[in-house]
């Protein structure tokens, strides 16, 4: 088939298609066989052709659009009249030219009396690869690295039958955009929760529902910034995300010690930041607990300095040798920000926290949540409620325990077995273990190496800030919360192998 020089553009009078399904426009002649008369370029258009009627305009312009955005027509290429297109494929030339006009208004195509039709030069093609950038080791033999619970723990019927009860009953009105705090009855369900859990001082009217502690973060952060804090100060050892959190609202972080009760008070004072980011029930990642003492000399620096602590209780669920210890922020509503998620007892792909503000922050913390997204899903929100109303998360909370002390125990004991004279430091808490393996299984970047090479996934005590090992020692931060106990002892035993191989061929 040729490109002739018919003028589709003039063709904008030309009959339209008088039904879906019809060939080829009266007057057009005979439609030639499309397989023997069409070039390589216009066969991307057999498809369109051939879809089912009511949808074969719609089809015939989605494939000239991605034709023009892949390349596979370039700019500058003329296109067949009309005519030519329609009895080519067999549609009517209706169809073509109504084709022609669209994507010409949309700037695919250009298009001027007597000059024909053209492929525009100013259409680019958009990158192709779908990536996935969710977090996770590919192919790892073995991923030790902390953070993820199990996720087939999630108590997927009963999360369905909460569903189910939501859907039947939640009223046509609760669809539209909801207060940005979150929905009345999930702050309720919370507000019991935490108080009841927690020990924290919960009242729902100041209680934010998040897409978890990362959002929770960030909002604290803006507000900090609009009342002129220049930093916040983050536990060092810490969770990196902290820091990376608030650089994005524009805050500069300062990373402040820890001693064997918590944040370190001297250095704190020194510093003279206004606002400090602390998890006291089970520090991350050293898996300290704060003693009562430092809790209370936390508090007294904040009304000292009439500062902001943010409690990250990520781990206040999690305690296996005890009960839990209350939240700092049940000590001083008026002091400390209190935040937490169902990340690690259910999922953190639901993206469900909460943010308990004292009263002099909570109306600009609400503001900048508006702002930010408008509020929560509703659907979600509603489920959790029903799923905390009816004794579901407490079971959930339950079963989780149960698991991860087990997976815990199997870590200890399989660490001890490969790996003699480890030391596990921390309370007996939350989902990871600080392994500190003797001096001989180093030097630490060998150590990681050969773990790497053999597929097994680790983190370093050092990537989570300034902290060495003047004793020679390897202090790993293990996660175990995801791994069946079987696993763990397949996966410390897979490193143990990784390094008597590596030392018996560096011998």
């Amino acid at each position: 088939m040729t490109s002739s020089g018919t003028n589709a553009g003039a063709e904008v009078g030309a009959e339209p298609e008088a039904e879906a399904g019809s060939g080829a426009a009266p007057g057009a002649g005979p439609s030639r066989p499309a397989a023997e008369s069409l070039s390589p370029a216009w066969e991307l258009l057999l498809p369109a052709a051939a879809a089912p009627a009511r949808g074969r305009g719609r089809a015939l312009r989605s494939a000239l659009r991605e034709a023009v955005r892949s390349g596979r027509l370039a700019g500058g290429t003329r296109l067949p009249s009309s005519r030519e297109l329609a009895a080519d494929l067999g549609v009517s030339r209706g169809l073509v030219t109504e084709a022609y006009e669209q994507l010409t208004a949309e700037s695919y195509l250009r298009s001027g009396r007597g000059a024909g039709t053209w492929v525009s030069g100013g259409v680019r093609a958009a990158e192709r690869p779908v990536r996935d950038r969710a977090p996770g080791a590919a192919g790892a033999r073995a991923d030790f690295r902390p953070g993820t619970p199990d996720l087939s723990l999630f108590p997927r019927s009963a999360w369905a039958a909460a569903q189910r009860t939501v859907f039947s009953r939640l009223p046509h009105g609760a669809l539209g955009y909801p207060d940005p705090r979150g929905l009345p009855e999930l702050r309720e369900a919370l507000a019991g929760l935490l108080s009841r859990r927690r020990g924290v001082v919960a009242d729902p009217e100041r209680l934010v529902v998040c897409s978890g502690v990362a959002q929770a973060t960030t909002l604290l952060g803006f507000v900090l910034r609009d009342e002129g804090v220049v930093s916040v100060g983050v536990e060092d050892p810490g969770s990196p995300e902290h820091s990376s959190l608030f650089a994005a609202t524009g805050l500069g972080t300062v990373p402040l010690p820890l001693d064997d009760e918590g944040l370190a008070l001297a250095p704190l004072e020194r510093s003279g930041v206004r606002a400090v980011v602390t998890t006291p029930a089970h520090q991350f990642p050293t898996g300290i607990g704060y003693s009562a003492q430092r809790r209370a000399e936390l508090l007294g620096w904040a009304r000292d300095a009439d500062a902001v602590i943010m409690e990250d209780d990520y781990d206040g669920d999690f305690r296996y040798d005890r009960a839990p210890v209350g939240a700092l922020q049940g000590l001083d509503p008026e002091r400390v920000v209190y935040t937490g998620s169902v990340s690690k007892s259910l999922a953190p792909g639901l993206r469900l926290g909460w943010l308990i503000a004292p009263a002099a922050l909570t109306e600009r913390i609400v503001a900048r949540k508006r702002t930010m997204d408008l509020g929560n899903p509703v659907l979600d929100q509603a489920v959790l409620a029903d799923f905390i109303v009816r004794g579901g998360y407490d079971r959930q909370l339950r079963r989780c325990q149960r698991a991860y002390r087990a997976r815990r125990d199997a870590m200890v004991t399989t660490l001890d077995e490969h790996f003699p004279g480890t030391a596990v430091s921390g309370i007996a808490a939350g989902l990871h273990i600080i392994a500190r393996l003797p001096a001989r299984y180093g030097p630490e970047d060998v150590f990681l190496k050969r773990a790497a090479g053999a597929g097994i996934a680790l983190r370093p005590l050092r990537d989570c800030g300034t902290v060495g090992s003047e004793d020679g020692t390897l202090p790993l931060v293990l996660g175990y919360a995801h791994l069946a106990p079987g696993d763990i002892a397949r996966g410390v035993a897979a490193l143990a192998e990784a390094w008597r191989t590596g030392r018996a061929g560096s011998g």
